[in-house]
């Protein structure tokens, strides 16, 4: 077994496509085949399923699959270790951030960062935050940024292995299009009538939803009462939603914020604590010269912009519930 029959393995085993892992190997799709079938039959194991005109991974291939992981983890940190001794002349850092993060907070981070490191090789990538914090744990990226609470997701010793600080903050905000009935008049109690409205709501797992469902409950609410009639997995889908709808939703108002302005979409009357957003870094794994250049870049801009270096410098009216 050769590492480059790993890597391909590897590859195809997280998409569990032949055609893609080659387009993303930047080789030939029988060159990816080849290195399948080599390892199959050196070790007469099974590792793929082919199922119609697909490929699903055996309970063999399965195993293998973690192994591979920690295997080219374990590389990759030799690597990031190297690039460290260059004194950030090469390098590489994975940052894994949150959607409503990646759109809208993190950008000007990584174009000051590669303003001062040219040469250090980024990669960005983007899921909600149940997926930046697993990330994290599997050593797949350097930091990891997401919005809300990811302490209640941590348990046992995992807990004592990641290391959380707050580097910013935004706030939800309820929203609604200009002809719904509440945007001209609010009920009084407003929490009270929210089983009897439509909801577009952000997919389970993303950071703005738990945070909405966590103040929910909070105050006595259910989440479950929601009539949520659609999910979407970006915050910028669900204002257009609601502003084409009678739904209502709720989004960061670093996104809605503009819309807001433009008379597009109303913002209710109900008040969303402000929520933190969060670094994330392994304790147990190198954190690499050009992983530290970029925590001490976040950090120094949080310490210019006050405690909890608010990302939102715009006022924000005080607003009430009940």
């Amino acid at each position: 077994m050769t590492f480059e029959q790993l890597r391909i393995f590897l590859m195809v085993a997280e998409l569990e496509h032949v055609t893609e892992a080659a387009r993303r190997l930047n080789l030939t799709q029988s060159a990816v085949s080849g290195a399948i079938a080599t390892l199959e039959n050196t070790h007469q194991v099974a590792l793929f399923d082919r199922v119609g005109r697909g490929i699903r991974l055996t309970e063999a291939g399965r195993i293998l699959q973690e192994k591979a992981r920690g295997i080219l983890a374990g590389v990759q940190d030799a690597e990031t270790t190297l690039g460290d001794l260059s004194g950030l002349r090469i390098g590489a850092l994975r940052i894994f951030a949150s959607q409503t993060v990646a759109s809208h907070w993190l950008p000007r981070f990584v174009m000051e960062y590669k303003a001062l490191h040219p040469a250090i090789d980024l990669d960005i990538a983007v899921g909600n935050t149940s997926q930046c914090l697993d990330a994290v744990q599997r050593g797949a990226c350097d930091l990891g940024f997401v919005e809300g609470e990811v302490e209640s997701r941590l348990s046992g010793p995992e807990a004592a292995r990641i290391a959380v600080s707050a580097v910013a903050q935004d706030q939800l905000v309820l929203i609604a299009a200009p002809t719904h009935p509440w945007a001209v008049r609010p009920p009084a109690r407003l929490r009270q009538g929210f089983a009897a409205q439509l909801w577009v709501m952000r997919e389970s797992g993303s950071g703005t939803r738990s945070s909405f469902e966590d103040q929910l409950r909070r105050m006595g609410g259910d989440p479950a009462a929601l009539r949520v009639m659609m999910e979407f997995s970006t915050n910028e889908a669900v204002c257009s939603a609601v502003e084409h709808s009678p739904c209502l939703g709720v989004v960061p108002r670093l996104v809605a914020g503009p819309l807001i302005e433009a008379g597009r979409l109303v913002a209710l009357p109900f008040t969303l604590d402000a929520r933190p957003f969060l670094q994330l870094r392994h304790l147990e794994r190198h954190f690499s010269r050009a992983a530290r250049a970029f925590a001490d870049l976040v950090a120094g801009h949080a310490g210019a912009e006050g405690s909890g270096g608010s990302v939102d410098d715009a006022p924000q009216p005080v607003l009430h519930a009940e």
